[in-house]
């Protein structure tokens, strides 16, 4: 991650919550102890946030508390021909009249691209999702009430979801923060008691995730890797990690992102 990036992703964690621990920004930036720490001190020169022990903190709080986790805007170019390529094996799955759940994401985003021409009843807390469906295609589109936050582009309630609760799905598509032998991570609380109640509406829960996410760790589990039907990745995956998921009798299907960057050129010309 270049400098600029890792200092948006800081602001915007400061932004989220009292006090930004180093080891909190090292998670989620996937950087060093001491990079971050010249990060703060960089940042705090600069009067963009405030220096305190074991971290950092916003100059000015604002009213809403935001979410743990990298803004939408930094990951959506992180790993974006990988996602493209999960994402359209993903879009391959749904029939048309299937009632989906797309939940909020960079990797989930990507299949409004590959569902303009369905006819699919879809269930989504994407914000994002949600307006390029509505606007591209004759899906059907439900939405959760809420509160949007805007940095992760997706609408969260602490008070649970009637409309989801009713909503029968299908399947499910997740991205996530990490996924290990332990199971789905995630990165704040919220999103996860969100997802929580989502996972229960849906038959078969498709977790996209770039091969990175392999890597990824957060101390919140979702689900343990009983409930995952399939995992999509591209062919970055390692072999460990091949052999976990079909040990755990995990569902496995590898993209191929170069060919999805060659039809993504010749679409373009």
């Amino acid at each position: 991650m270049h400098e600029t990036e890792r200092h948006r992703v800081i602001l915007a964690a400061v932004q989220a919550r009292p006090l930004a621990t180093v080891a909190d920004l090292v998670d989620i930036t996937g950087t060093s102890e001491a990079t971050i720490r010249r990060d703060i001190a960089a940042l705090h020169v600069q009067g963009r946030l405030r220096r305190v022990r074991g971290g950092a903190e916003a100059i000015n709080p604002p009213e809403q508390g935001g979410l743990m986790g990298r803004p939408f805007s930094v990951n959506e170019t992180i790993n974006i021909a990988q996602k493209r390529a999960i994402a359209r094996a993903a879009a391959d799955l749904c029939k048309d009249g299937e009632p989906i759940i797309i939940n909020g994401g960079t990797t989930t985003y990507q299949m409004v691209h590959y569902l303009t021409g369905r006819r699919l009843s879809v269930f989504t807390n994407s914000f994002a999702i949600a307006e390029h469906l509505i606007h591209n295609s004759r899906n059907s589109v439900v939405i959760p009430g809420g509160t949007v936050y805007r940095e992760q582009n997706v609408i969260l309630s602490p008070f649970g979801g009637v409309v989801a609760s009713h909503f029968y799905a299908k399947r499910m598509f997740i991205g996530c923060q990490g996924l290990g032998a332990h199971g789905l991570m995630e990165a704040d609380p919220m999103v996860v008691q969100s997802e929580l109640a989502l996972i229960n509406q849906a038959e078969e829960l498709i977790v996209l995730a770039d091969s990175s996410k392999f890597e990824g760790r957060s101390s919140l589990i979702l689900c343990g890797l009983e409930r995952i039907s399939m995992v999509i990745t591209d062919s970055g995956i390692r072999e460990a990690d091949r052999t976990m998921l079909e040990k755990a009798g995990v569902g496995l299907t590898v993209v191929d992102a170069g060919k999805e960057s060659a039809n993504q050129s010749a679409s373009v010309a």
